[in-house]
């Protein structure tokens, strides 16, 4: 069987794997039922439909012609970095600043890795996805994350 799209059997070859480790790793949380969920039972569906998806890319890219190959250009390594450096730091900054100040970080340094970063679109973006998230996760779920910074927070003892 011929590649017929390499950036097509690449990207469904990875989505099917990072699909079924995420299905795989939520099999070490309870499902629940439908009616009341546990904690594995939205990443197992997501995870699989994230398999299924590649698959369905994967299959594409063996059956479906393409002029050249569509083949995989050059790594770039200095966006990859620059992402997976602001998603570290958000993880690092979250329970220190809050999440008033560690998403705008993240949202504005991530989109530093574009060639067509703009600062006005970046802080724009940034505070409809603070906004967001503050109703989705902290009004809407109730879950307990920092909004601020803990300066003067005591800590137990």
């Amino acid at each position: 069987m011929k590649i017929k799209s390499q950036k097509d059997f690449w990207s469904g070859l990875m989505f099917v794997a990072v699909g079924l480790g995420f299905a795989w790793g939520a099999t070490n949380y309870s499902f629940g039922a439908a009616a009341r969920p546990g904690p594995g039972y939205f990443p197992f569906g997501l995870g699989l439909l994230m398999a299924v998806l590649g698959a369905v890319v994967l299959f594409g890219s063996l059956t479906v012609e393409t002029e050249d190959g569509d083949p995989v250009g050059a790594f770039a390594w200095k966006p990859l970095l620059i992402i997976v450096g602001s998603v570290v730091l958000f993880g690092v900054l979250l329970p220190r600043l809050g999440m008033f100040i560690s998403l705008p970080i993240l949202v504005v340094m991530s989109a530093s890795a574009s060639e067509e970063f703009k600062l006005k679109e970046a802080l724009l973006n940034a505070v409809i996805l603070t906004v967001g998230s503050w109703a989705i996760f902290i009004y809407g779920l109730n879950l307990t994350i920092p909004l601020l910074p803990a300066f003067g927070a005591a800590t137990g003892g």
